[in-house]
């Protein structure tokens, strides 16, 4: 009598130690380890309007390098003489349209990433803050780095943003909002 087949998933076999995706990355990661590293520290946040009863999140669209629309959270460079809080406020504004109030600090997130000629470590401070006014749109961003600016229900923003630890920041601003994700 035939063995019914059997219903687990196999394993997906592991390319052989020579294999030239590996060693691709392998060399790239070697080559992006003797780049030189340099430290950035940023600012941004969750700028906040009720409407209907509904929590709405002021959020920008970016292309990323493979052309990809990604919603992230609008955040910029700390200019000279700035606080984090003087350049989440100016950010907010630049990316968004949107004149925002801080309410309070919701943390720190730091990632790394490579660039052409450089390894980047960046720290980003975030903050909850309370639209005041303004119109949302892009045509105030200096870098034309935004290419769309959106109201997004906080409860959808897990679901949303394209970065983890931008994901983190939104959960954290929920939980201070008492809405459900």
């Amino acid at each position: 009598m035939p063995r019914p087949s059997d219903p687990r998933p196999q394993a997906t076999p592991r390319p052989p130690a020579g294999h030239a995706l590996r060693q691709r990355r392998e060399a790239a990661a070697r080559r992006a380890a003797q780049l030189p590293v340099s430290n950035e520290t940023s600012a941004g946040g969750i700028a906040i309007r009720v409407e209907g009863g509904i929590a709405l999140a002021a959020c920008i669209g970016r292309r990323n390098r493979a052309g990809r629309l990604e919603w992230c959270l609008p955040k910029g460079h700390i200019e000279a003489g700035e606080t984090p809080e003087q350049a989440a406020t100016r950010e907010v504004a630049e990316e968004t349209g949107i004149d925002a109030e801080i309410l309070r600090p919701i943390g720190v997130i730091d990632y790394w990433f490579t660039g052409d000629d450089r390894r980047v470590h960046k720290v980003v401070h975030h903050f909850l803050m309370e639209a005041r006014g303004g119109t949302i749109t892009t045509e105030n961003d200096p870098d034309q780095e935004a290419e769309v600016a959106e109201w997004i229900p906080v409860s959808e923003l897990a679901s949303r943003l394209a970065f983890p630890n931008e994901r983190k920041m939104a959960h954290v601003a929920a939980e201070l909002l008492a809405i459900a994700t």
